[in-house]
């Protein structure tokens, strides 16, 4: 069988999206590729984004390729997954596009993975997978749909949703190898502001998923349980990149654990890298390591500089705000870039924040004002709001988010759009 992945040249206008908006490594589609290949099939990586091609570009290579299935993402990377753009315009899009050429179409991604039934319909593909895809995908080839868990599809007239999401083994993925070209034209440094570019950047990931539950968090249908990569494999994926050329590597990891093995393994090998973690699982020594193996910024979810604060966002932090100032101030001392992330709690008084920013601010660590979130369908504030999501629920929290806010982060479009605008068609419509 022949499957084209397809990683649509991504477009954030109107969007609320906060993410970044430069291309990543669509690493799902890596480990994709190596099982799909693993088991025999023809696989090629159409990734719009990284090779900045036009929606006739992908369609041209689609056709040349002549593939049985095309898989298509709804978020731009892993990375992503978690805070992706609300609307389905691009996703939409694709399938439009790809419809005569495209063989069976798949979708995966963290929208059929939270409402599969709502994003089948809106997006008119022929089947969804609901959670982590890389496992699944080779089943589509020897498996009927109805004996497949994990996915959504139309059966005649009849909808089905069967299974839930799906979380791979860990142990099992491959190390990835992307080509020289690949990694060559990979010129962003995601996070990284301690200095210019002189070398391409990549991404990997050490581990998958979080321990913890925070309520804003959008991962309990995907890279939810936690899971570690075995070093060796992390280590061969990594020697890969480093040969390819990189000079920056980005953990994706939701959240990057002390792991002493792994950073004593990094020391030796020149890279520069940053990563995204709780403060308060870091000893002193352990944030020296970290550090002295070539991390450059640590980005830090504070949340909220009062205990009750962070409770209302169920951070279960056992730590003070005194304690956490204090080693966010003393990874600064070996870490050029540290940041640490509010969000808008609603009970932390305007000039206590101020003081707080303008104290770490002096000591070279970055505090950002605090910022509301969107309360993606699949997190805890969205259920808690209004229960588990429906097929208005992408539309209900836009809504929402528009309503309660009337400024935006400067790094999201500031004339954005509504939802239903924002798509080419709703939940009804295909």
């Amino acid at each position: 069988m022949k499957y084209a992945l397809v990683n649509p040249n991504w477009s954030f206008k109107g969007s609320i999206y906060f993410g970044c908006r430069e291309p990543h490594l669509p690493l799902e589609f890596g480990y994709s590729k190596a099982l799909l290949e693993r088991a025999g099939h023809a696989v090629e990586i159409i990734d719009g984004q990284l090779d900045d091609l036009s929606r006739e570009n992908i369609r041209a290579r689609v056709e040349a390729f002549a593939p049985d299935f095309t898989v298509i993402t709804t978020a731009p990377s892993y990375l992503f997954w978690r805070c992706a753009p609300p609307e389905l315009r691009i996703p939409q899009q694709a399938v439009a596009d790809l419809r005569a050429a495209g063989g069976t179409l798949v979708i995966v991604g963290p929208h059929g993975s939270t409402t599969p039934a709502t994003t089948l319909i809106k997006t008119g593909a022929d089947i969804i997978i609901m959670g982590e895809c890389e496992e699944i995908l080779p089943m589509l080839a020897t498996h009927t749909r109805a004996d497949l868990d994990a996915v959504c599809y139309l059966d005649g007239d009849v909808l089905r949703v069967q299974g839930g999401p799906h979380a791979s083994n860990m142990n099992a993925l491959p190390a990835l190898y992307w080509p020289r070209e690949s990694v060559q034209r990979h010129s962003h440094h995601h996070h990284r502001f301690d200095a210019p570019p002189r070398g391409p950047g990549a991404e990997m990931e050490a581990s998958r998923g979080c321990p913890y539950h925070c309520s804003f968090c959008a991962k309990d249908n995907f890279r939810n349980k936690y899971r570690k990569r075995p070093l060796d494999v992390i280590l061969e994926e990594l020697d890969g990149l480093i040969a390819n050329g990189i000079e920056y590597l980005y953990f994706i990891d939701e959240i990057f654990l002390p792991n002493a093995e792994l950073l004593n393994a990094l020391v030796g090998r020149g890279i520069k890298f940053g990563i995204q973690t709780r403060i308060d699982l870091w000893s002193f020594e352990m944030l020296d390591l970290l550090g002295r193996a070539g991390c450059v910024s640590v980005e830090v979810g504070v949340e909220s500089i009062s205990e009750e604060g962070r409770a209302l966002l169920d951070k279960n932090m056992k730590m003070s705000t005194e304690d956490l100032t204090a080693r966010l101030i003393h990874a600064k001392r070996g870490i050029a870039f540290v940041q640490a992330n509010l969000i808008d709690a609603k009970v932390d008084e305007v000039s206590a924040v101020d003081a707080w920013r303008n104290q770490l601010l002096a000591a070279g660590v970055w505090a950002n004002k605090p910022v509301p979130l969107f309360p993606y369908p699949g997190s805890p504030d969205y259920t808690k709001l209004w229960g588990a999501p429906d097929e208005a629920a992408w539309e209900r929290a836009h809504e929402y988010y528009l309503h309660n806010n009337v400024e935006f982060s400067d790094i999201q479009e500031q004339n954005i759009i509504p939802l239903a605008a924002l798509e080419l068609h709703g939940a009804y419509g295909r």
